[in-house]
């Protein structure tokens, strides 16, 4: 009898437990909450530079919600080869904004977005069984850098959010606008540093909330056209038209698909470390394959890339709500929002202006969540500073001069085009040619190395007997004795 109780305790997992169904519903809304930002945000921007009206945005809106909440219980739940069963919440992922803009620019369309989605989805899947094989060629140095860029080619989208959204209109820029935009910030500010944890965390969305209130009673939002919809509607399969495919726009998502990867191996490490629970390398790769099986299918009903959102991950640390049948409800609160189109309206209806003060600290983040990871990358006698210097300045030069490469073939300007490709194509290649392939690799290979080196005074040096070492932060003789260091004074 206590050898089958000791058994069942060691196959109990933490995130099996159950909690019942009100607990479920509430823990999953707030789960609903602390990601919804993010994973409206992305079909925004891209309905915006498809030129897609209002209506159209908030159907992109909702099919993101409606494909986001599949996946989540797909991943959470699990079926035979897909789904790592953890509390991960799935949702459109940030990482591939910038690519999605580009091949939309590029004259591709939403539909050339949704073929490259596909196949590159598809070729994803293909290889999750030997991606763990070659994660090591994604340290923290090189999706530090991604994700740092991502977060910087976003900042220019906030920008023309806070000047009013429209380019064309005759408010474009307005001091109106600007501050708006500013308000809204203010608000995220004020809200992280008086408000509880829970709204600190809530900061984002309320501030929208507060915003778009302020704006209405200023003249400066428009609702009418919320109502004039149905409130309930499934979601229709390749509503915005059947997917194009282009090798160069495949390349250019492949990448942002590879990004992801990493990322969603990131996630469910991390989320099995904090629940404590076993992450055996096959629970990895049928967490990979659900992503990309989610983002194969997730253009069928007009949405994009799915992946783990990492703030839900910092949630579950927060909460200590380990269960991932919390996480399952979320996503049945998600499928509920896609199939209610007003959802979408509404929040299609949010004042350009309030998205960009709330969008300054939404992006910010995304990139110092990136230069976080950089600091934890090692600088000493390698050439790791020029790999994150070389790929930000070439991530960035997209942002800072568009037209450089108007005069490249097509396929070119597609892949070099984002940001977050030029970035992540050069911190790949550095990273294999300065720390993979090694030969030829000298001791000081540039003045920037020279520069990250420890310097010693030759009279510091000369104190030092024969014998002396440090242990636990103390100076001690040959003879054990413990030697004495005293500042200056």
């Amino acid at each position: 009898m206590v050898a089958t109780l000791a058994k069942t305790a060691e196959t109990t997992r933490p995130e099996d437990e159950h909690l019942g169904l009100g607990a479920n519903l509430a823990y999953g809304f707030q789960h609903v909450l602390t990601m919804y930002g993010g994973i409206v945000a992305v079909p925004l921007i891209i309905g915006q530079a498809a030129g897609l009206s209002m209506d159209e945005v908030g159907m992109l809106i909702t099919a993101s919600l409606f494909a986001g909440g599949l996946a989540t219980m797909l991943q959470t739940l699990g079926i035979p080869f897909f789904g790592c069963q953890l509390p991960l919440v799935q949702g459109v992922s940030f990482a591939g904004v910038a690519t999605m803009t580009a091949i939309v620019s590029s004259g591709s369309g939403l539909q050339g977005v949704l073929g490259a989605v596909i196949v590159a989805s598809l070729i994803g899947l293909l290889i999750t069984p030997i991606f763990s094989r070659i994660t090591k060629f994604f340290p923290p140095l090189v999706t530090g850098i991604v994700i740092t860029t991502i977060g910087l080619t976003l900042m220019p989208v906030a920008a023309r959010w806070a000047m009013g959204g429209n380019s064309s209109a005759p408010d474009f820029g307005s001091k109106a606008n600007i501050g708006l935009a500013a308000l809204t910030l203010g608000i995220v500010l004020l809200l992280s540093k008086l408000g509880s944890a829970r709204i600190s965390r809530l900061s984002i969305l309320l501030s929208m909330v507060i915003g778009t209130v302020i704006a209405w009673a200023l003249g400066m939002a428009d609702f009418s056209r919320v109502i004039t919809g149905p409130i309930f509607a499934p979601p229709t399969l390749f509503h915005f038209g059947w997917p194009t495919f282009s090798v160069a726009a495949t390349l250019s998502m492949l990448i942002v698909v590879i990004v992801t990867l990493v990322e969603t191996s990131a996630d469910v490490l991390a989320v099995g470390e904090i629940i404590g629970t076993k992450v055996s390398s096959r629970r990895l790769g049928d967490g990979l394959r659900a992503d990309m099986l989610s983002s194969a299918i997730a253009p069928a009903f007009g949405s994009f890339t799915q992946s783990a959102f990492a703030q839900n991950v910092g949630l579950v640390a927060v909460t200590g709500v380990k269960s991932r049948y919390v996480v399952a409800a979320a996503g049945l609160i998600l499928v509920t929002l896609g199939l209610l189109p007003i959802m979408g309206r509404v929040i299609a209806a949010i004042p350009p202006s309030v998205l960009g003060g709330a969008g300054i600290v939404l992006f910010g983040t995304v990139a110092a969540s990136g230069i976080r990871s950089l600091s934890k990358v090692d600088y000493a006698n390698n050439m790791n500073l020029v790999i994150v210097a070389t790929s930000l300045g070439f991530g960035m030069i997209p942002i800072s001069a568009p037209q450089f490469y108007e005069h490249f073939p097509a396929w070119f300007v597609t892949i070099f085009h984002s940001g977050i490709s030029s970035a992540a194509l050069m911190a790949i290649s550095l990273n294999l040619l300065f720390n993979h392939f090694r030969a030829g690799n000298s001791e000081q290979q540039s003045v920037f190395v020279a520069g990250t080196e420890r310097i010693l005074r030759y009279q510091d040096i000369a104190e030092l007997h024969d014998g002396d070492y440090f242990l636990g932060g103390r100076l001690y003789d040959s003879t054990g004795k413990p030697v004495r260091v005293t500042s200056d004074h």
